[in-house]
């Protein structure tokens, strides 16, 4: 399309990216009931990576001598963006639910800021400040449920902590894509990130499935693992680049807001979740706190 960038479209993905960006949330919530969590993580990767390989193997092997030069960061990237990032959202919604994890995890950015301040002497003024207090009071309400007695007693949802975790997981993966400036193309890259994530996801299968529960290969498992695989996977993150390219990192930045809300309609409609006034407060307080300590700064994907 020549005058994609010129028509309406891009603009489009900001609403039809996220749609399926928050049906990881499905998959968290809906899929360990029939898939064991790290099983579900380590084989919708696995599934990624074949799927892309056709599409990208011949190019691969042209760009070895790169490949070898940028292993370790490729690996890192990996076991974040793809285990953590991958595992830990599927182990929260074990116990906590779709709404929680969309508001938790909208606010991976405010962690971005504070570890880019902290270890990277990225500049830091007021407005920004007042973004992370907001932020993080407003996710702390998501986890204590609008209770301070909970907190008083540090009595939290495991599942809210697990995707607390992936959040900052998400933040370390984007803080080291931004600093590090790969020569490799984005889907020659997407494809050896989701390599080493199976890489990284495979000692914890094992465990799993000698320890904790043993994965049953069943139709479900085939459904639950291709969805992932496809939905919030490859369509995804195809999206979000064909809407990056297009609109720029900081409007397309805008798809973690509209996730959160999809995020509670999937809850609603899916698993008879009912939205609590702190759900709203929450919310009202991390999308407040992200464009106060987003503004005028980007993070490249």
């Amino acid at each position: 399309m020549k005058n994609f960038n010129n028509s309406y479209l891009p603009f489009l993905l900001l609403f039809i990216q996220p749609v399926f960006m928050a049906s990881n949330l499905i998959v968290a919530r809906g899929g360990v009931e029939h898939v064991p969590p790290i099983s579900l993580a380590f084989w919708r990767w696995t599934v990624v990576v074949l799927l892309l390989l056709p599409f990208t193997y011949s190019l691969l092997i042209k760009n070895s001598k790169i490949i070898k030069k940028e292993f370790k960061k490729l690996f890192f990237l990996g076991a974040m963006g793809c285990g953590v990032c991958g595992a830990f959202p599927f182990l929260a919604g074990q116990t906590t639910t779709v709404t929680n994890m969309g508001i938790i995890y909208t606010s991976s950015p405010i962690f971005i800021i504070m570890i880019s301040t902290i270890f990277f002497n990225e500049k830091i003024n007021l407005i920004k400040i007042i973004g992370l207090v907001s932020c993080l009071i407003g996710v702390l309400a998501i986890i204590i449920k609008g209770d301070l007695n909970l907190l008083l007693s540090l009595n939290f949802t495991i599942g809210d902590l697990w995707m607390l975790a992936a959040a900052i997981g998400w933040a370390l993966y984007s803080i080291y894509l931004f600093y590090w400036k790969s020569k490799l193309p984005i889907f020659q890259r997407f494809t050896l990130v989701a390599f080493f994530g199976v890489v990284s996801l495979f000692p914890f299968y094992v465990i799993e499935e000698i320890v904790i529960e043993r994965t049953l290969f069943n139709s479900q498992f085939f459904l639950w693992v291709l969805f992932a695989a496809i939905s919030p996977g490859i369509i995804a993150f195809t999206l979000y680049s064909m809407a990056q390219k297009s609109l720029g990192a900081s409007l397309t930045g805008f798809t973690l807001y509209i996730f959160t809300i999809y995020a509670a309609i999937y809850g609603y409609i899916l698993f008879d979740e009912q939205l609590e006034i702190y759900h709203l407060f929450g919310t009202i307080l991390v999308f407040i706190g992200v464009y106060l300590a987003k503004k005028k700064y980007e993070i490249k994907t």
